[in-house]
């Protein structure tokens, strides 16, 4: 779905998953440095929308998710995941109660698998699950932001902003408001900063909760049975996950970034040594220079110089190993 975003001057397209809506408008370091200073807004509205209501719809997902939902009160913004039976991550949902309806966006595409999974699972639950993504267009607004939110307008409010449920045919004249607007890799740069997995970015087929550090935001642990806790439990009572999550500077005379999937091995092992994990996101950050987020083997020392690529990377703790 075409964001009318794109027509903004200086708008340039993003392409694969982000889609639809723009990398950037003409100067990535100013859209960072205003969203770090609390000012525009990121278009978002490419990403799905999925809406669950009926009076059930708490006691419901609480059986589905990873998050604790019997208690959650309206307005609270939460995450949570879908696992496999054994325990991978299957979709990550980012949701909010309005007290009468549990408002979701996922990654764009994704919700016709969601929709179905949560269809399958309805049973005698009184419960609706609907695709509003042709509605409402998701908008995120930066900490800090004195942007006015219009009337009913649902918002999901987190420590490093809102985002926001905006009728679709509003998008245009809130952007006109409160902008200036800026791209999804602006955005991207500042969620690989604050070491925030994303789904299809930081996962793979085989990712667990615990090797991202969405322990805690994403997975309580003090919840009943769902699918997949199995391995969640397993994993936090022996710690052992298999791989840890890392941020890396990387060396900033390099001219291309490192996309993702690329190998990360130690430095002492030169070019041909054992590939030891991968690199999930890249960006160019306005102040930190070239930084990525990888996911590497647990037995990799912490204190190594490490390679992604042919690029040199010095490695941040994000999962302890």
């Amino acid at each position: 779905m075409k964001s009318p975003l794109l027509s903004l001057p200086g708008a340039v397209p993003a392409e694969g998953v982000d889609e639809g809506v723009a990398a950037h408008y003409g100067d990535l370091f100013r859209e960072q440095r205003a969203l770090a200073d609390g000012r525009g807004l990121v278009d978002l509205s490419h990403r799905a929308v999925v809406t669950v209501t009926g009076e059930d719809r708490l006691v419901w997902l609480h059986l589905l998710l990873t998050q604790h939902m019997t208690d959650l009160p309206a307005g609270r913004a939460t995450e949570s995941l879908i696992l496999t039976s054994n325990g991978h991550i299957e979709h990550a949902l980012y949701l909010v109660d309005t007290g009468d309806t549990v408002w979701i966006h996922v990654e764009a595409g994704s919700q016709g698998e969601l929709i179905d999974y949560l269809e399958s699972m309805k049973f005698y639950y009184r419960v609706e699950v609907a695709d509003r993504t042709a509605d409402f267009a998701v908008v995120h607004l930066p900490a800090g932001s004195i942007a006015e939110v219009p009337g009913g307008v649902v918002v999901r409010e987190m420590s490093h902003g809102r985002d926001l449920f905006l009728p679709r045919a509003d998008l245009p004249a809130f952007a006109a408001a409160h902008g200036p607007a800026a791209g999804i890799l602006a955005y991207e740069a500042l969620r690989v900063e604050g070491h925030r997995p994303r789904f299809g970015f930081e996962t793979d087929h085989r990712t667990i909760p615990h090797e991202l550090g969405w322990i805690g935001t994403a997975v309580h642990l003090q919840k009943g049975c769902y699918r997949g806790q199995e391995t969640v439990a397993r994993v936090q009572n022996l710690g052992k996950p298999p791989r840890r999550l890392v941020f890396l500077h990387l060396d900033g005379s390099e001219v291309h970034l490192p996309g993702h999937g690329t190998p990360v091995r130690l430095a002492s092992d030169g070019p041909d040594g054992r590939p030891l994990g991968f690199v999930t996101s890249s960006a160019r950050h306005h102040e930190l220079g070239p930084i990525a987020l990888a996911l590497v083997k647990r037995n990799v020392p912490v204190d190594a110089e490490l390679m992604a690529g042919e690029t040199a990377a010095a490695q941040e703790t994000v999962v302890e190993p």
